[in-house]
């Protein structure tokens, strides 16, 4: 079958189930081919091609509502759905997005980035449904780990006390958990799925209250074996707890099971939850194979061996950079703990988690959690580390403002994946948690030039003993220079000149002084002089450096990987207003946009961030700055 072809999902309702399984090996062929060349989730979408053909064959999307939680696993939907040719485009610049997006389909009626968002997002769908009395599905998917995001449980919670209609899909991915109770797995599987459930709990409390009652004891007793038999039988007791109809678990790879169970649930009243056991990466031994997460979400590989496509940056891994800096602390100082929302391997924490396990905290997709969890082993003098990704630590601004800042508590903040991050796009580009920590009270922001001051900065933060301390880092690889043997702490608030002028001025941090340079010599070519400083913490700001440079009144441009409204920049101008001073300064970063998927020095140049930019700017600020002076003469 030619997969291109396929316009709508409606052509499912025909195949036998023969014709199922032969589409289901095409479209893992398919997925392989095409993420061998871009890259992308894998692992997550082999494991759901049996489940997702079935739902789509089962209910009728766009009017029955598919929320993909998280959305990383949605390739088969999108190819169901008519988008099979542009796979080719996948996570590119303006190409395919590599989660649903409303704005390329009707059939992505909720997208996402972050976990444990579906529930909610569903409960709404079905509650306008409900208001406006139509009559059709709402069908969250939702994995096993987003269930740990704390969201996710009070939508649960909600649900079932309003006995709101929905099939909630729990993809159960866990490698563990079918090979350790298959046998009674596959049991409860028949006995949910036919009426007779219902009948076999019921005839058990029967037999239960028929027991003599001799002295209370045996009454007691056999109330406790009810309530043993009830939570050791029924596995889903905690979502019939919660006032969910539990369905399964069933084999998520197997279209006879899910056919069955998605029909019955069709006809529960009442808010049900269907258990799919699927297997990550099914089809592609390489991502069946693996353990850690490797193949969750990778670059190109090669596709006969799953060999990864190496790159070709001489520098370490930022995020490896960072981590073996706390491991080096680490070893010396038995303060130091590490936290992880879930990301023990994006965060390079695997050697922390080995060598240091009474001391390193996965807490799942709780990022909450997290935050508040480091804030009270601050309060009993220890130093926590929080490695969070920069968008993950957006779902944690009151954590970080009240647990945190606000007592002024000794937490550092390790934000990961600072700056654009390419292609995955508009939710997870790490360019806002400038813009809303900055505001905070207490806290230091900061930003290397190059690894070697990284690794000096996580010296400086858990030396730092009066309040949080955030240090950004970004994605990708360093540029390869040498490390000093001994780290050092740098003095809160400092800047440094990295290169002198006397025309202008270039205030700068992290990944932007590549292009500051760049700038620079290219005006140096053209007889201006330009001074560029890195201005490595955000907050505080150089106070000193900048009374200096303003009273020098040159003009200056500020340059960021971040959004401009409330980022660095505006501390400058925020500064200069303060302080009366006239300086032209201008600001170039983030525009007030969400920016999409694709190469990084592709979206910069899409959106004006670029050497070229900063000399025309200069440019301009110079010119004016002439004009200026003659009418004062």
């Amino acid at each position: 079958m030619d997969l291109t072809k396929i316009t709508n999902p409606s052509f499912l309702k025909n195949l036998n189930q023969q014709q199922l399984e032969a589409l289901a090996s095409e479209i893992r062929s398919f997925l392989i081919e095409k993420c061998s060349v871009t890259g992308g989730h894998i692992g997550p979408n082999l494991g759901v091609v049996e489940l997702t053909i079935a739902l789509h064959k089962t209910f009728n999307s766009p009017k029955d509502k598919f929320l993909w939680d998280v959305g990383h696993q949605a390739y088969v939907h999108k190819i169901l759905t008519g988008r099979a040719g542009e796979f080719d485009t996948l996570r590119q610049f303006k190409g395919l997005c590599g989660f649903p997006k409303r704005v390329e389909s009707e059939h992505d009626e909720w997208e996402t980035g972050h976990s444990s968002t579906s529930l909610s997002a569903a409960m709404g769908m079905a509650a306008a449904r409900d208001i406006k009395k139509d009559k059709n599905y709402v069908i969250p998917i939702i994995g096993d780990g987003a269930l740990t995001g704390g969201m996710a449980l009070e939508a649960l919670n909600h649900i079932g006390h309003e006995k709101t209609n929905m099939i909630v899909i729990l993809n159960d991915n866990e490698m563990s958990i079918a090979p350790n109770v298959g046998a009674l797995h596959n049991v409860l599987g028949r006995l949910r799925t036919a009426k007779e459930y219902s009948k076999a709990k019921e005839e058990l409390e029967s037999l239960m209250n028929k027991i003599p009652v001799v002295g209370g004891k045996l009454a007691q007793t056999a109330e406790k074996v009810k309530d043993s038999l009830k939570y050791l039988v029924v596995s889903g007791v905690f979502f019939e707890e919660l006032g969910f109809k539990y369905l399964g678990p069933i084999d998520g790879h197997d279209f006879d099971a899910l056919e069955k169970t998605l029909d019955y649930a069709k006809k529960v009243k009442g808010p049900v939850l269907v258990h799919v056991i699927t297997k990550k990466g099914k089809g592609y031994k390489p991502a069946e194979d693996d353990t850690v997460g490797t193949w969750h979400g990778t670059g190109p590989y090669k596709m006969e061996t799953g060999a990864f496509v190496k790159s070709t940056t001489t520098g370490p891994a930022w995020s490896s950079l960072i981590a073996q800096s706390v491991h080096k602390c680490m070893e010396t100082d038995k303060r130091i703990v590490a936290i992880t929302p879930a990301m023990p391997v994006g965060s390079k924490l695997e050697s922390i988690q080995r060598d240091f396990p009474e001391r390193f905290f996965d807490v799942g997709i709780a990022e909450q959690h997290a935050a508040t969890m480091a804030a009270g082993l601050a309060t009993q003098e220890m130093k926590p580390f929080l490695a969070i990704y920069s968008t993950f630590l957006q779902r944690a601004y009151d954590q970080v403002l009240h647990d945190i800042a606000r007592p002024n508590l000794n937490v550092f903040i390790g934000i990961d994946r600072a700056g654009l991050v390419g292609a995955d796009g508009e939710t997870h580009q790490g360019v806002f948690d400038i813009a809303f920590l900055r505001h905070i009270p207490n806290m230091v922001l900061m930003m290397p030039k190059d690894e070697n001051e990284g690794q000096h900065m996580v010296k400086t933060a858990l030396e730092y003993n009066d309040g949080p301390i955030a240090l950004r880092y970004p994605r990708g690889n360093g540029i390869g220079v040498l490390l000093d043997e001994e780290m050092v702490a740098i003095p809160i608030g400092t800047w440094e000149v990295l290169r002198e002028g006397t025309d202008a001025t270039i205030l700068t941090f992290g990944t932007t002084i590549a292009m500051a340079f760049e700038a620079a010599e290219a005006l140096e070519q053209k007889g201006v002089s330009v001074k560029v400083v890195n201005a490595r913490f955000i907050k505080p700001l150089d106070t000193a450096m900048l009374h200096e440079l303003m009273q020098d009144n040159k003009p200056m441009l500020t340059i960021e990987e971040a959004v401009l409204q409330g980022g660095f920049g505006s501390a400058v101008l925020e500064f200069a207003a303060d302080h009366r001073y006239n300086t032209l300064i201008d600001r170039i970063g983030i525009p007030d946009e969400f920016i999409e998927h694709g190469n990084v020095d592709e979206l910069l140049a899409e959106i004006h961030v670029t050497a070229e930019e900063a000399v025309n700017r200069l440019e301009k600020l110079i010119q004016l700055k002439q004009q200026e002076s003659l009418r004062t003469v």
